[in-house]
């Protein structure tokens, strides 16, 4: 178990590090993170409504904090250019989350095609109905890319990574919060960047 917490912390560290030196990247990343609460509370009342708020709010908020506010030039604080850092992201990286994106928008099209979607769900009647129901396929999408990310990773760095990721995929909203809740107010101070010093220095 050690080792466990230990590449979780460091998966968490990494992904800090390299991927958040932007205050308003940041900011997103608590709201969306408190959106994510919710969207888990929810799931034990209304899963379609959890997907919702997952999809619509969490993960446009975080991840329109990566496209467009997180420098994407080269890496003075670690040493590392852009392209580097995308080849050993360990999870989604920008050319991931496209595809994945893209697929999230496209899906609610499959109800127009088959209001059932192969007979899972009860054909909605009603445009509050393919709501829930495009809710309910976005739930199966997000269940369904966390699993194959984690399974893709057995494969590629051993089954501990994978197990790691997802366990880091599904607790950082509880460690967003703690991470980036003063964000918004150093954000509000004019402090665009999170302050840091290039590695090797004091």
């Amino acid at each position: 178990m050690n080792a466990f917490f230990q590449q979780l912390a460091i998966q968490r560290w990494d992904d800090h590090r390299y991927y958040h030196h932007s205050r308003i990247n940041q900011s997103l990343h608590f709201l969306s993170a408190i959106s994510f609460l919710v969207a888990y509370a929810f799931l034990f009342i209304d899963p379609a409504i959890a997907a919702l708020i997952g999809w619509l709010i969490s993960m446009t908020s975080r991840q329109a904090g990566h496209f467009f506010f997180e420098p994407l030039g080269y890496d003075e604080v670690n040493q590392a250019t852009n392209a580097h850092k995308e080849a050993i992201k360990v999870g989604f990286n920008l050319r991931r989350k496209i595809v994945l994106l893209s697929i999230w928008v496209a899906s609610p099209m499959l109800l127009l095609f088959d209001p059932s979607a192969l007979g899972w769900l009860v054909p909605h009647t009603s445009w509050q109905g393919f709501v829930r129901n495009t809710g309910m396929i976005w739930l199966l999408l997000g269940a369904g890319g966390l699993l194959f990310r984690t399974v893709h990773l057995f494969f590629l760095k051993g089954v501990m990574a994978g197990l790691v990721w997802m366990t880091k995929i599904l607790t950082d909203p509880f460690h967003d919060v703690y991470l980036y809740h003063k964000a918004p107010l150093a954000l509000l101070r004019g402090e665009l960047l999170e302050p840091r010093q290039p590695a090797g220095q004091a």
